[in-house]
């Protein structure tokens, strides 16, 4: 909106040229998001905490969590407001990838708002059921996988790129429908379970959604595209805008997020956030890039999984309590020292997904 009306005035006013660079306003993007979430989030926690939306802490848990019982949730509210604003300012709207985007993003953070509004504001511990849940889930990845197998302006809308080997593309047909649902999917509640500790996960995704940006600005510029022989995608780049609201958003909910928290992001951001990444992989055909970038979501989904998987076929279990950072937290880890370990890996794995582009 804003970008559309500065750059149509660089006829007038030449250094308003510097708004058609896609850099230059991923700058803004993230300083943006930023400052609306530093500007909205001490009124937004407030009013989270006047209507009693706070979190309830389960007793089978870490003792340690029980101080936080009356924190309050939902903050991912904040995240998705700040993304959304940020894209309406320095997007550019026309731009069809940047509305599926926001599509999967407020789609899935409606699933989590009315999961979270059902455990707190009505008080069911249920929420909402897993059939609902989960088939709201698969509707709305459906609906994005369908929209790019089916897009023509795509000419790799159904291959499936592998890392280290350049002339690895495999045509999955109209295979690449589901298969891109189970990555959407997947990566949401990926992100949702490890979502446990103060500012856990939203540090996870900020580290992603970095690395995730270069990868997407990289398969969206012809010349780099060409040089580090990854496939390219017109229009893509458009999105490392919207990476850079979203990891702007990431941060300054960090703010608010860290240890001790004053407030969580509750499913409404989890499922949202990790909703996202998993249609940005789609998008830019980066789905295998993902599991490493995200491997520390990947760990946590395995990790209750196995102990499920375990506990019903053996009736021992393998961790002391899964997610696997709960685990570590009941061997005696400090919340603040599992937090910082998990995302000196998490950075690890981001470097080397980027590492994948020089080998090729």
């Amino acid at each position: 909106m804003l970008y559309s009306l500065l750059y149509k005035m660089h006829e007038w006013f030449s250094p308003l040229n510097v708004f058609r660079y896609i850099t230059f306003r991923t700058a803004l993007a993230v300083i943006t998001a930023m400052l609306i979430t530093f500007i909205l989030g001490p009124s937004i926690i407030k009013r989270l905490r006047r209507f009693s939306v706070t979190q309830h802490i389960r007793d089978d848990g870490p003792q340690t969590h029980l101080g936080k019982t009356g924190t309050p949730t939902m903050g991912g509210v904040l995240i998705i407001i700040s993304i959304l604003i940020t894209v309406l300012l320095w997007g550019d709207l026309t731009n069809a990838y940047i509305w599926v985007m926001s599509f999967s993003i407020v789609g899935f953070g409606a699933i989590g708002f009315i999961d979270d509004y059902l455990k707190i504001i009505k008080k069911d511990s249920k929420g909402l059921r897993a059939c609902y849940k989960f088939g709201a889930q698969i509707l709305i990845a459906l609906m994005i996988g369908m929209f790019l197998y089916m897009n023509p302006k795509d000419p790799f809308s159904a291959v499936l790129s592998v890392p280290f080997f350049k002339k690895w593309l495999f045509d999955l047909g109209w295979f690449y429908i589901p298969f891109s649902v189970v990555v959407i999917v997947g990566s949401s509640n990926a992100v949702n379970l490890t979502d446990g500790i103060d500012g856990l996960a939203i540090g996870l995704v900020g580290i992603a959604v970095l690395a995730t940006g270069i990868l997407v600005y990289i398969s969206g510029n012809f010349k780099f595209s060409q040089y580090l022989q990854v496939l390219y995608l017109p229009g893509t780049g458009e999105l490392t805008v919207l990476c850079g609201a979203m990891l702007g958003a990431s941060l300054g909910f960090l703010w608010y997020n860290s240890y001790p928290a004053d407030v969580f992001m509750g499913d409404v951001g989890s499922l949202s956030l990790g909703g996202s990444l998993g249609t940005l992989a789609v998008i830019t055909k980066h789905e295998i890039v993902l599991a490493v970038v995200g491997g520390i979501f990947v760990i946590e989904t395995l990790s209750v999984v196995l102990q499920v998987s375990s506990f019903k076929l053996t009736g021992k279990r393998i961790f002391r309590m899964a997610p696997i950072h709960h685990h570590f937290e009941l061997k005696g880890w400090p919340e603040p020292k599992v937090i910082v370990r998990f995302w000196i890996v998490g950075i690890m794995l981001a470097l080397l997904s980027l590492a994948t582009l020089k080998l090729r």
